[in-house]
């Protein structure tokens, strides 16, 4: 058994809480805007719920993405409240020929297979604006952030989490100005390939 030592609370020791939004900035480090599931449990979606019961849940808890899993609480895909849209069910209704009711999220998710990763190491060392640039890069709306030599899946990155966050706008479909300048810029090597 190990030993363990007492220490006394120091006066300058102070309660650490949540860095405060208007503190991020695009140099804060990538792991500072995703929750790392050895940390703490995330919020997940199962595969089989009704996709108009899980969009209700999102709208009421202005929930924007959610991790998916099956019943075994493996992951299986990330489903977004666009893919949960009254538009996406009445495109899966026509094209499928089913009923509103036996639409599962399963049906509309984006299968954990179908989603870009980038390896934990190189969230560690990144800043969340050459995340950015990375995602940018790739037309991707969100990543998963993977051990891969554990072969865990540690957490996800969501542009839309990040420029809420940031209080910047991220328009992932056309390169923005920030995306150009930090390309132009000679320092700026993104960590992260595609």
């Amino acid at each position: 058994m190990n030993k363990l030592t007492l220490y006394s609370v120091q006066p300058d020791d102070r309660l650490v809480h949540v860095l405060p939004t208007d503190s991020l900035t695009l140099e804060s480090p990538a792991t500072y805007f995703y929750v790392d599931c050895m940390q703490s449990e995330p919020l997940a979606l199962s595969a089989s719920a009704s996709a108009a019961a899980a969009r209700d849940m999102m709208l009421a808890t202005s929930m924007r993405l959610s991790m998916v899993v099956d019943r075994h609480g493996d992951l299986v895909g990330v489903v977004s409240a666009e893919d949960l849209s009254e538009q996406a069910m009445v495109r899966y209704i026509g094209q499928r020929r089913t009923g509103r009711q036996e639409i599962r999220v399963s049906d509309l998710m984006t299968r954990k297979q179908d989603l870009p990763a980038i390896d934990l190491l190189d969230a560690e060392r990144a800043t969340i604006g050459e995340v950015i640039a990375f995602l940018k890069e790739n037309q991707q709306r969100h990543c998963l952030v993977v051990d891969e030599q554990r072969h865990q899946i540690r957490g996800l990155l969501s542009a839309d989490d990040i420029a809420q966050r940031l209080r910047l706008p991220v328009n992932i479909a056309q390169p923005s100005s920030f995306y150009k300048a930090l390309v132009a810029h000679e320092d700026s090597r993104p960590l992260m390939q595609a």
